[in-house]
């Protein structure tokens, strides 16, 4: 494991979700604070149930510094519609954590999950960004920071999801498989066509199968 601190760990919850927001979080660790997060068990949070993912992410925003950029649907879309490339906006979310968190703390170094080209993050950072050591590595979610970011970013997305449950009242399934499909026709004989707009990403091949 790197020994670098104290670090930035970043990491994204929902972009292989058809519904609800891109979320990026960053957490700030120490060496000193490290092992709070063994102890609590924070791992990947794609290996942690929901529940344990919310009460975790509750406990690393009261002890540590952390930062969450939200990409609403709608502002995706947008933004996806200008970029056209997904590992584009991931990069942009991950630099604004970054930023975000330097703003606040100083810190030599941030670390996160490989999910493209290294510039798609540094062409990104700004000024504070730029004067730090980045590092980004496959299967990033082994490092306790990474992990801590995973496990914020995983709670906001599903805080997100259930605040869009409830206000078009429909229990709406993550992933993109065929029950994201029947949810969205659903939706869409109930609202039109233009609820996608609101509550879904519309690059996903799901959308074609909704709408036609």
């Amino acid at each position: 494991m790197l020994d670098l601190w104290p670090i930035i760990g970043v990491d994204e919850s929902g972009k292989g979700d058809f519904f609800g927001p891109l979320v990026v979080a960053g957490v700030l660790v120490s060496r000193e604070q490290a092992p709070f997060l063994a102890d609590w068990g924070v791992r990947d949070s794609k290996t942690i149930t929901d529940r344990r993912v919310v009460d975790l992410a509750a406990k690393i925003r009261q002890a540590f510094v952390c930062n969450t950029v939200v990409i609403g649907p709608e502002k995706y879309n947008e933004l996806y519609g200008r970029i056209r490339n997904l590992n584009k906006l991931l990069g942009w979310g991950h630099a604004r954590v970054i930023e975000n968190i330097l703003a606040e703390t100083p810190a030599p170094a941030a670390l996160s999950d490989k999910f493209g080209d290294d510039r798609f993050i540094i062409d990104n950072l700004q000024k504070e960004g730029r004067k730090i050591e980045l590092i980004q590595m496959v299967r990033g979610e082994a490092h306790p920071a990474v992990a801590a970011a995973s496990v914020v970013a995983r709670a906001e997305f599903l805080r997100r999801m259930e605040l869009l449950s409830r206000e078009y009242q429909v229990d709406l399934p993550r992933g993109a498989s065929a029950a994201v499909d029947s949810a969205g026709r659903e939706l869409v004989r109930k609202r039109g066509p233009e609820i996608l707009d609101k509550i879904a990403k519309r690059h996903f091949k799901n959308y074609q199968k909704i709408i036609c």
